[in-house]
């Protein structure tokens, strides 16, 4: 599999020299490897199939990739959405989602987000007792249409990276059960209330061990047989086991897989896999990162202090955390020529740089790579998954445009627009292009006819 991902991805770096997709007027942007997306929900789906017979919601965290068609395409894949604030959910909802395919998770969920998920009758994980608190409010009077939950912090432990570690004593996700008390809260929170039916854990993400994730699935599993063995019957029917997959950014190798991840849980966890209990996954970046690709032109080709640098078209705008933290979050860097063509020739230690204006807006530090010339391009690797889509407008940079592709049969590359590029005018709109007068007016004596600090309305009434 992994051959056929770096030979399309070849196919597809050429193809977009040659078509005209990078070029001077656009000199960054980012493909996605629709053969690459549907392998990997396939390979979730026959994952989990092949460890339990129960119903199994694979719901993509929108959050790792928040384009329409993309999640159109999941959908199709036969994956649902994890939505995490209002604006996944109308994504979720403008690609097809329908609401049985969709969970909303969120430490900070508004009444009105809840009354909205409860109207059109989607999963809700509730995070603390003042949620809950307020789902009482909402639910009282009648059965609930949604599916209910409550995300519970197993508190085994981190991971490498310290800020997607969520399930450390201290995490501010859930309900932290080995805190005093919690784990016999919890029960009551269940038992006097028949409408709860789901626990949700996510212990996992980048930098996390299988065995940790496994436990974090294990502690809730025990949970969930302690609350229907309390409430005489199966209260729990459902446990969301989250997401967390690692990703291999080393090389082309997909490890660890969806397989063997559900096989390892079916071992440690067995009673949640002999179908009595349905699941929920929320993979996200698992799914989608070795499946995504920045392409930039090299702008420059200069040294310093006898390092060659490559300065091109992509840097913290698109790549902010291995920018920022590139201990955990090294890019692989491939090489091209101006023709698109894999870049040939010995190997020197060579900087890729950014377009943005700060010494540290480096993609890679002291890479060995062919010598990179003015024209020639750079490809930014397994960057399907919160790079290209989780901008960063430092020096109002625009954002890339996104392009799925297709190799045909004859080896004909075929490109979609997924999302256009930004425009200027888009960043002078955003940036308040449309109010210049905005703050020059404020205080002058314009306003003099209104009270100190109260403009009027665009409407015509006075602001309160």
């Amino acid at each position: 599999m992994s051959v056929d991902l770096g030979d399309r991805r070849d196919q597809a770096v050429r193809a977009a020299v040659e078509q005209g997709l990078l070029s001077e007027a656009e000199p960054v942007v980012a493909m996605l490897d629709v053969a690459g997306i549907r392998a990997a929900a396939s390979a979730l789906r026959t994952a989990f199939a092949a460890v339990t017979g129960a119903p199994v919601l694979h719901a993509f965290a929108v959050k790792a990739t928040p384009l329409v068609p993309v999640l159109a395409l999941l959908h199709a894949e036969g994956i649902g959405a994890e939505v995490a604030s209002p604006g996944e959910l109308a994504l979720a909802r403008a690609a097809g989602l329908p609401p049985d395919r969709t969970v909303l998770d969120s430490p900070a969920k508004t009444v009105a987000e809840l009354r909205q998920a409860l109207a059109l009758g989607i999963a809700v994980n509730a995070d603390n007792p003042q949620e809950l608190a307020r789902l009482d409010t909402l639910v009282s009077g009648a059965p609930p249409s949604s599916p209910l939950g409550l995300r519970v912090n197993p508190q085994i432990g981190g991971g490498s990276i310290d800020a997607l570690s969520t399930a450390t004593a201290t995490s501010k996700f859930g309900v932290a059960l080995r805190d005093e008390g919690a784990r016999a809260w919890v029960v009551r929170a269940f038992l006097g209330r028949p409408w709860l039916t789901r626990l949700h854990a996510h212990s996992g993400s980048q930098g996390m061990p299988l065995d940790l994730m496994a436990e974090g699935i294990r502690t809730v599993y025990e949970l969930a047989e302690e609350i229907n063995t309390a409430a005489g019957r199966q209260q729990i029917d459902t446990v969301d086991i989250g997401g967390g997959l690692p990703v291999n950014f080393a090389s082309d190798e997909q490890t660890p897989t969806f397989a063997a991840y559900a096989q390892l849980l079916a071992q440690r966890v067995p009673g949640l896999f002999d179908g009595r209990y349905g699941l929920v996954t929320e993979f996200g970046r698992s799914l989608l990162a070795k499946h995504g690709t920045v392409l930039a032109r090299v702008e420059y080709a200069k040294s310093a202090g006898a390092r060659p640098i490559a300065v091109t078209h992509a840097g913290v705008q698109v790549a902010t955390r291995s920018v920022y933290d590139p201990a955990s979050w090294p890019l692989r860097i491939a090489s091209y020529d101006s023709q698109g063509l894999p870049k040939a020739g010995p190997v020197v230690a060579q900087d890729i740089a950014g377009p943005a204006c700060f010494a540290g807006d480096l993609l890679a530090v002291g890479r060995a790579l062919p010598v990179l010339e003015q024209g020639d391009v750079i490809a930014a690797l397994d960057t399907g998954a919160y790079y290209f889509t989780a901008h960063y407008s430092y020096n109002s940079l625009p954002r890339p445009g996104v392009h799925g592709f297709a190799v045909r049969p004859d080896g004909k590359v075929r490109f979609t627009t997924v999302r256009a590029a930004q425009t200027v005018d888009q960043i002078v709109a955003e940036s308040g292009g449309g109010r210049a007068d905005a703050l020059r007016l404020t205080g002058s004596n314009s306003d003099s006819n209104f009270p100190q600090g109260r403009l009027p309305h665009p409407g015509g009434s006075m602001k309160p």
